[in-house]
């Protein structure tokens, strides 16, 4: 965990310091990209040129953009095919307890985005579909 800025130092100079104390200790050294020149600018934002590179790419989750409201119905779309590889019925609890609990939090939350319209799962619902998928009674 980083230190606290200490009071009477400027953000700046806090910041510009811990960078010359990584340096110093080689945490910059064999990063990925090293050597490489930098893309050209979109005319966006840095942050967001890096998150459309690395979706392009292809090893960055999309839903990782979404609101919750968007997000989360769309983890639900999904959830019988991710469910449908799980060998466990401990397993699939577990996956949809804590879907669930997101669920929960992300109502608990101030909304971003469109209203979050989806509600935690049934669990027991939930397994027993997944079972009858797997031809288990």
């Amino acid at each position: 965990m980083t230190e606290r800025k200490p009071p009477g130092v400027s953000y700046g100079t806090w910041v510009d310091r811990q960078i010359a104390a990584a340096e110093a200790r080689g945490d910059f050294e064999d990063l990925p990209g090293a050597g490489k020149p930098l893309p050209p600018p979109s005319g966006r934002d840095a942050a967001t040129d890096w998150a459309i590179r690395r979706a392009r790419e292809g090893d960055l989750d999309v839903a990782a953009f979404l609101p919750p409201s968007l997000a989360l119905p769309r983890e639900i779309q999904d959830l019988p095919g991710k469910l449908a590889k799980v060998r466990s019925e401990a397993k699939v609890r577990e996956i949809v307890e804590e879907l669930n609990a997101r669920i929960r939090k992300a109502h608990a939350m101030p909304q971003d985005g469109p209203v979050l319209r989806a509600r935690p799962l049934d669990v027991e619902e939930t397994v027993a579909s997944w079972r009858a998928g797997r031809g288990e009674s």
